[in-house]
């Protein structure tokens, strides 16, 4: 059964730092992606970076450039680097894979996002 645990939400002040980790247990699959979602109070859940088993990262337009993508296979852990916060990052960020595409193979949008697993998220608030 995989299971991702989301670490290092917390507050920050708007141009500070955050490194958010996603601890990934029972996975064995080698055709897959990671990815970081978020959502904000009122909005829809969206997609943020992702990752694939190949290597290949992807963001979204509002975070390229601020947010990095990583993952350490020795440790089993994805992690989010986010840089020059601003408010608008304000959201909960989940961890989610799915086991058996690449993250650019569906359509990553609500309500279904195609997602086979998901964490239960680490809160991210940014302030002024």
């Amino acid at each position: 059964q995989v299971q991702l645990v989301e670490s290092g939400g917390g507050s920050v002040q708007a141009g500070g730092s955050l490194k958010l980790s996603c601890a990934v247990s029972g996975y064995t699959y080698s055709y897959y992606c990671l990815a970081w979602f978020r959502q904000a109070p009122g909005k829809e859940r969206e997609g943020v970076a992702a990752i694939d088993s190949d290597g290949s990262t992807s963001y979204a337009d509002s975070v390229k450039g601020r947010f990095t993508i990583t993952q350490d296979n020795a440790k089993n852990t994805l992690y989010l680097q986010m840089n020059s916060l601003k408010l608008e990052d304000t959201a909960m960020y989940y961890c989610a894979t799915d086991t058996g595409n690449y993250y650019s193979d569906y359509d990553r949008r609500g309500p279904y996002y195609g997602m086979d697993y998901w964490g239960k998220g680490t809160l991210v608030t940014i302030s002024s």
